[in-house]
């Protein structure tokens, strides 16, 4: 499975602060990113998957609420999360 529990820790850990942060926002957005980048890889073989199509657009939907609410709640989190990721500012 590519997302392991110890992959996810890593993620977690990186991103969110501490491995049980789970529930932050910048872990949440940047576990998103790395789901909408698997999904779109296998997307890119299998161009009539429809259900993964649907759920890549889910996912980048959710993301992109997480991101509107820390532009809202905490602009330097944003533009700190935005940066490590490599994402674009899509929030004006």
């Amino acid at each position: 499975m590519y997302l392991s529990k110890e992959y996810k820790t890593g993620i977690f850990a990186e991103f969110a602060g501490s491995a049980t942060n789970t529930g932050s926002a910048e872990g949440q957005v940047a576990l998103f990113t790395k789901r909408i980048a698997h999904l779109t890889e296998h997307l890119k073989s299998n161009r009539k998957d429809f259900a993964t199509q649907r759920s890549l657009q889910k996912l980048v939907g959710k993301r992109r609420a997480l991101l509107k609410y820390l532009f809202h709640k905490d602009i330097t989190r944003y533009r700190a999360i935005i940066k490590a990721l490599g994402l674009r500012d899509i929030i004006k």
